[in-house]
């Protein structure tokens, strides 16, 4: 049995996580988003980021989405990133919606009351420096829990029954992912907003990103 994780773009992959995933020994398949479903067996889902709407009229979103749902149906843990987070808000019922401004780089993200108490940010201070990249938001599920907010984006984190987590933003991406999500060309319109370059050095992600997906794995039971 293995983790099965949705990847929209080969650049945006599991990055930090992957360390964690690897050192406690812990399988993981990608599934690319224009791949056929896979039929390997899974214990677990992460959904990643992308460029994509959530709302965009692809084939291979909407058969992710059927993908989520059934998951979601069996109570199998998930993890969503980003446009994954929004992707699984869908999945609930929620709407995925263009937020006031963008938000690209790093930003204080708080925990509410909840989110600190809850374990997924168990040993985490609040507000964290977190890196972001999005232009859209959702509202949180019904029945979800929220978990944390940012200055320009009030959703950054809830928590869907036991062990369903969406994340807005990219605890995942080191110094070199962010180099390199800068240059791609699917990117550059956003760039070009920004008042000033993004700084990939400026916060080092690597301890926080070990120790969210060490409690999310506890959390899973994996």
């Amino acid at each position: 049995m293995a983790i099965l994780v949705l990847r929209h773009e080969p650049f945006e992959h599991l990055g930090l996580f992957a360390r964690t995933l690897a050192a406690k020994g812990l399988c993981f398949h990608y599934l690319d988003l224009e791949d056929q479903m896979s039929s390997v067996d899974y214990e677990a889902l992460i959904v990643l980021g992308g460029p994509m709407s959530a709302n965009d009229p692809i084939p291979a979103l909407a058969r992710e989405l059927r993908l989520i749902e059934q998951a979601l149906g069996r109570n199998t843990p998930l993890l969503g990133v980003c446009l994954g987070s929004q992707l699984i808000a869908k999945a609930l019922g929620a709407r995925v919606y263009r937020n006031a401004e963008l938000e690209i780089g790093w930003e204080p993200v708080h925990l509410t009351d909840a989110g600190r108490a809850d374990p997924l940010f168990e040993k985490i201070a609040s507000p964290m420096s977190v890196f972001h990249w999005h232009g859209e938001t959702f509202e949180l599920p019904q029945g979800a829990e929220w978990l944390a907010w940012s200055e320009k984006c009030k959703h950054q984190a809830y928590r869907y029954g036991s062990n369903v987590y969406g994340l807005q933003f990219h605890p995942e991406v080191d110094a070199a992912m962010i180099a390199e999500w800068a240059i791609q060309p699917v990117n550059c319109g956003d760039v070009a907003t920004l008042p000033r370059p993004i700084d990939p050095h400026q916060h080092d992600q690597a301890a926080l990103a070990d120790r969210i997906m060490t409690n999310w794995l506890r959390i899973a039971a994996l």
